[in-house]
């Protein structure tokens, strides 16, 4: 049965792997050079010290997908708002693991003091990230038009929120 947990140090390999895949074949990260696991583990170490969740989705022991939050901005107004990102293993997509970790995702974040989760999705064609934050309450709220160039073409950026708690319903403290 898949476990939600937070991630461990011996993840890293598995995250590295899983994100690498994304990095050398899709749009969802415009990023072009896949990164180390040293790199990885400084990202999610990076994250930790944040005090923002970092969760894997398992099942008998193989990590199937991770996700995370970062704040959105490092100016001070913006300490409210965070981005999150979601990556899923090539055969554990389509069976509700993806909507199961961004759920907890959510719900960690809003426990750290997220107030605003916002979704930077890369290509207006990524119906598989758009609908996984659809299916959780994020709305869109623009797309930024090639904005990306990678594979040879240009791609847009979707931006979708929701806002977590009491929103901006109650002043910041």
């Amino acid at each position: 049965m898949p476990l939600i947990r937070r991630s461990r140090d011996e993840d890293i390999a598995a995250i590295t792997a899983i994100y690498r895949h994304h990095v050398l074949t899709g749009t969802g990260t415009f990023e072009i050079d896949p990164p180390s696991e040293a790199d990885m583990s400084a990202r999610r170490a990076d994250v930790l010290a944040k005090g923002l969740p970092y969760l894997v989705v398992e099942d008998a022991g193989q990590v199937l997908g991770f996700a995370y939050c970062n704040w959105f901005k490092p100016r001070p107004a913006y300490r409210f708002s965070a981005e999150d990102s979601i990556y899923m293993a090539v055969d554990a997509t389509h069976k509700g693991l993806g909507k199961a970790l961004l759920t907890e995702l959510c719900a960690q974040a809003e426990r750290a003091g997220v107030r605003k989760f916002l979704a930077v999705i890369g290509d207006s064609a990524n119906a598989a990230s758009i609908g996984v934050h659809r299916s959780v309450g994020f709305t869109p709220v623009g797309t930024l038009t090639s904005c990306g160039w990678k594979f040879d073409r240009w791609l847009d950026v979707v931006m979708m929120e929701k806002p977590l708690g009491a929103g901006d319903s109650t002043p910041a403290q």
